[in-house]
């Protein structure tokens, strides 16, 4: 048991180390940028100026094509690396109560799942910032390709395939449901935020989140196509997604509106760096 306090105790002193939330929120303002970037390239694709690929290493490689661009992505990489570290250091910090009974067991396992999967997405992303700062960088829905097209080689490669994007799919309607229903501000403390603020927290996550959300679950859409018909081309990513959405009826004006979403959500990562994550 002391062991156990004293590595809950460890790990409660590095979230909350001043200097790790610096730099988790300097990660959570690249985490905004890259989805403002994305945002940007699907609005080229939806008037017909597109050039990168729509999706995170596109927004990525355009960075990296600006005269500041390498600098910027090294710092984007180590803000993503602390926001990885962030999500860890809450991983360990609600370990003690695993061993809880009833709600707060349930609350544990819940915060602790939500923050290990954060942690890797943003490691994740940190690693393809850090590829493309070493110009080793690739477009994401080719690497995408690539790895459905060896996983469906596997013995029940196909089911496992499916699994992840029906997976997808859920986190997409997760967060169509959380913009909403508006539940992301429980996750948030907004107690020393003026009204304005507060105001504008709300209004970029009622339209971020569902814009994500719909983006997502293209995603895991595509994946689930990919299984079904055994043809890993389809399991294109976000590019694919919002071209998905492109040549729907009124494809346009719906890329345009998913872009201004992933835009708005990209403002809230920046606005959401203000202010600190409700416990």
């Amino acid at each position: 048991m002391g062991g156990q306090r004293t590595t809950t105790g460890a790990a409660g002193r590095a979230g909350d180390s001043e200097a790790l939330e610096h730099l988790a929120r300097i990660g959570l303002i690249a985490y905004g940028m890259v989805h403002v970037l994305v945002a940007w390239l699907a609005l080229q694709l939806a008037w017909g100026g597109g050039g990168q690929s729509a999706d995170q290493s596109g927004a990525l490689a355009t960075l990296a094509a600006t005269p500041v661009g390498k600098p910027l992505l090294w710092v984007l990489a180590v803000g993503l690396v602390a926001l990885a570290l962030w999500q860890a250091a809450e991983v360990l910090r609600w370990r003690s109560g695993w061993s809880a009974s009833g709600d707060q067991r349930s609350r544990a396992l819940k915060k602790s799942g939500k923050a290990l999967v954060k942690a890797v997405v943003y490691l994740a992303l940190a690693w393809t910032a850090f590829r493309f700062a070493t110009g080793g960088g690739q477009s994401s829905s080719g690497q995408q390709q690539q790895t459905t097209a060896g996983v469906l080689g596997w013995p029940g490669g196909r089911w496992l395939v499916a699994a992840a994007g029906l997976v997808l799919v859920g986190v997409g309607v997760h967060h169509v449901v959380k913009g909403l229903k508006k539940s992301f501000l429980k996750e948030i403390d907004l107690a020393s935020a003026p009204p304005a603020a507060e105001r504008t927290v709300t209004r970029l996550g009622q339209a971020g989140y569902p814009a994500k959300g719909v983006a997502l679950a293209l995603v895991g859409a595509l994946l689930v196509y990919a299984a079904l018909t055994f043809d890993p081309a389809k399991a294109s990513g976000l590019d694919g997604a919002l071209r998905t959405i492109l040549d729907a009826p009124f494809g346009q004006l719906l890329l345009t509106l998913v872009a201004l979403g992933i835009a708005a959500f990209g403002a809230f990562c920046f606005v959401r760096a203000r202010y600190p994550e409700r416990t």
